[in-house]
């Protein structure tokens, strides 16, 4: 008798969730042949006419109960189904048995009802969001009393979209917007997980595109992460850094964590390198440091500038928890971090952002704009709104979670123009014919708005080799609203000048000229960067030319040009080393050993204290730069005077290694002038040609000033006069 009734009691189920089934999915062809994409909807419980209906996926089960209501298998496949008068409490706890007798238990995730609000949705789709990074990945939250973890993806073209949490497949449910969604109860931050997209073209394992941690390479699996209780200590430096102006001097040491530090070869940990990096950049006297990408990138020889986790500081190095004690050392050390972002394109791997539902996404779709061929890499689809939202939230994430001062947004000009570096016929323009990406000038308008208004003093710096005025003009007046732009024009010809034979510098001497011309424009940050020493292009010091006294020498001027110039300041590691070698990320950074590196590092060091302190050679403005004298060619001899409110300094450069004697140099004032820099300076490595301190102008007019001095100028030298 009780099998009977259990097989009536079964056939009834069956029954009932026949009927259910074939209402809510009409274009099943028969009970099991579950469609992709059909079968998360249907997961959960469910208020029939005169009955509940509850289906639960239960992978791998041979046998599975609901709170101890046994449950019906569906066709072939891990979905179990139930249905009474009377439903189980919520949330319901499933059991199950294997095929090899082991006994399973947990609360059934399809028990807990979506909740990614709606606004956030509408927001991102409008492309106007900036913390998404809040909403999708995966979170810890409580439900209904449960601790778990919820995740959250956008992949509007998917079919289905499965958790996979190795071994576990679990469905998300579609939610609105294109996103998916699922609440895992009684999972806990450090699970790894990926997410499996089923699309019209096939199945693709994928991490999550705001994971904020991922596993060491050459895993590509995400790593749920806890929310931040890291213990910050740096409350004094944010608090200072809300209240700086754009005028402090700024002077950044730019740096590759992977080659900075190593220890037989092998990365050091964020914790370690702070350390390092502390003790060798702040006798320096550098303001901030900026590190090249960060964040997680699958090819080391990329630099990180082929990003794919726009969330995740790279695991070669440690945690996030890791990354932020290395940010709060250097706070505590008074230097500022800027960070080297990504914006304009991304790593082309199958397993990140690529094709991430099946399609092109976050890419455009045309390969004229989809791709950068020279790069290797894909470029951002900035006419797809989401895809805004989801870099705000990557700009906003890093300086909320980590305290980062600043961000470098690299080749804005491959953002800007359409036709960047592309064949005529490679190309895709506007509507109009036109080559400038409206699209794409929206977005930076809208990320330095959003920085400039949520962060006060955090810092911007476009990487824009373009002569598309307005970079640095406020987005109100139509500029794009950056902090700075990298003078590549300057960079460019200080450095083919200085490469020039002394012999022949008469026949460039406009050079240098041309190159102060671009200040008029824009706010400038003068980089002499990592682009410089690599692919051949050979170390700063070797690019110069002579004997090894003579390229030493000319480094010296180099620097001193480019510290008295207007402008920020930037050099990248083993400048102030002299190193001798191109740089390579492979290898660690070599410390300066010889006299005349350790004279470059002294230079350097007094170069930024002579910066932090000379308020004349801080100002950045177009007047800042009066040229005393522009014509003496044939002695390759520059004079000049740097301004800022009732302060000046005059700066004279002997760009030949013939000293030079008896130089008569227009003044502004009589009395006693103070040579405050020379670079020949023997402790810099020099041969000790100055004016022992110090020269004395009379009334004897020159250079168009009513004084003058005579002053010695050192070979291939530079010095620096302020008044007395």
């Amino acid at each position: 008798m009780q099998s009977v009734l259990c097989n009536r009691t079964n056939k009834r189920l069956n029954s009932q969730l026949k009927t259910f089934l074939a209402r809510r999915a009409p274009q099943l062809r028969k009970l099991g042949a579950l469609a992709r994409g059909e079968v998360a909807p249907l997961l959960g419980l469910h208020r029939e006419a005169d009955h509940w209906v509850l289906l639960s996926w239960v992978p791998d089960a041979v046998r599975a109960w609901a709170d101890g209501r046994p449950l019906t298998r569906i066709g072939a496949g891990p979905v179990y189904g139930w249905a009474g008068a009377e439903p189980p409490a919520t949330p319901w706890r499933l059991r199950w048995r294997d095929a090899r007798g082991v006994q399973h238990e947990r609360l059934d995730p399809y028990a807990f009802a979506p909740d990614l609000p709606a606004e956030a949705l509408i927001a991102h789709a409008q492309g106007s969001a900036s913390a998404m990074h809040q909403l999708f990945g995966a979170h810890p939250l409580q439900r209904d009393g449960v601790n778990g973890l919820r995740f959250a993806v956008w992949a509007p073209r998917a079919l289905e979209v499965l958790l996979v949490l190795d071994p576990i497949r679990l469905p998300l449910r579609a939610s609105a917007a294109g996103a998916w969604e699922l609440f895992v109860p009684d999972l806990a931050p450090g699970c790894c997980y990926r997410y499996e997209i089923v699309s019209e073209a096939g199945y693709a394992l994928k991490t999550d595109p705001y994971a904020r941690q991922l596993e060491e390479r050459p895993g590509w699996r995400a790593i749920a992460t806890a929310n931040s209780t890291y213990p910050w200590t740096d409350q004094d430096w944010l608090a200072a850094r809300a209240t700086r102006g754009r005028g402090r001097p700024t002077s950044v040491y730019e740096l590759h964590l992977g080659s900075f530090a190593q220890r037989d070869g092998a990365p050091l940990n964020y914790r370690e390198l702070a350390e390092r990096i502390v003790a060798h950049v702040v006798p320096l006297g550098f303001t901030d440091i900026e590190l090249l990408p960060v964040m997680e990138h699958p090819h080391a020889a990329s630099w990180g500038y082929q990003t794919s986790g726009y969330f995740a500081p790279t695991a070669r190095h440690g945690s996030p928890n890791d990354f932020r004690a290395f940010v709060d050392r250097l706070h505590r050390a008074g230097l500022g971090v800027i960070l080297d972002w990504t914006p304009a394109h991304f790593a082309t791997d199958p397993e990140a952002l690529a094709r991430f539902d099946g399609e092109a996404l976050y890419e455009h779709a045309d390969p004229r704009r989809g791709e950068h061929r020279d790069w290797g890499t894909l470029a951002f689809d900035f006419d797809r709104p989401e895809v805004h939202s989801f870099l705000l939230s990557s700009a906003r994430y890093w300086l909320e979670e980590f305290h980062i001062d600043g961000l470098r947004v690299d080749a804005v000009a491959a953002m800007l123009y359409l036709d960047y570096q592309r064949a005529p016929d490679a190309w895709l323009p506007e509507a109009d014919g036109g080559n400038e990406h409206r699209a794409a000038v929206r977005f930076l308008q809208a990320l330095t708005s959003l920085v400039h208004e949520r962060f006060a003093g955090v810092e911007l710096h476009a990487e824009d080799s373009s002569i598309r005025p307005g970079t640095t003009a406020p987005v109100a007046a139509g500029g794009l609203g950056f902090d700075y732009k990298w003078s590549l024009g300057w960079m460019h010809d200080s450095l083919h000048y200085f490469g020039v034979d002394p012999l022949f510098r008469r026949h460039h001497h406009d050079e240098l000229i041309h190159a102060t011309r671009y200040a008029a424009s824009e706010r400038h940050l003068l980089p002499l960067s990592h682009d410089e020493v690599v692919h051949g292009k050979r170390s700063l010091l070797r690019r110069l030319p002579g004997d090894a006294w003579q390229q030493h020498a000319t480094l010296r001027l180099l620097y001193a040009w480019q510290w008295t110039h207007p402008g920020a300041k930037l050099l990248f590691m083993g400048g102030e080393a002299a190193q001798a070698t191109e740089w390579d990320h492979r290898r660690a950074l070599l410390q300066p050993k010889s006299a005349a590196a350790r004279g470059i590092a002294r230079l350097v060091a007094d170069l930024n204290a002579l910066y932090r302190q000379t308020q004349a050679l801080q100002a950045d403005g177009p007047d800042s730069l009066v040229w005393l004298d522009t014509e003496d060619r044939l002695r390759s001899i520059y004079a000049f005077e740097r301004r800022a409110s009732g302060a000046i300094a005059v700066v004279v450069l002997n760009a030949t290694p013939v000293p030079r004697y008896g130089v008569r140099i227009g003044l502004p004032f009589a009395g006693r002038w103070l040579e405050r820099l020379n670079t020949d300076a023997k402790l810099y490595g020099g041969s000790n040609v100055g004016n022992l301190g110090e020269v004395v102008a009379a009334q004897d007019p020159a250079m168009g000033q009513p004084y003058s001095a005579a002053v010695t100028l050192p070979p291939l030298g530079a010095i620096v006069l302020v008044p007395a």
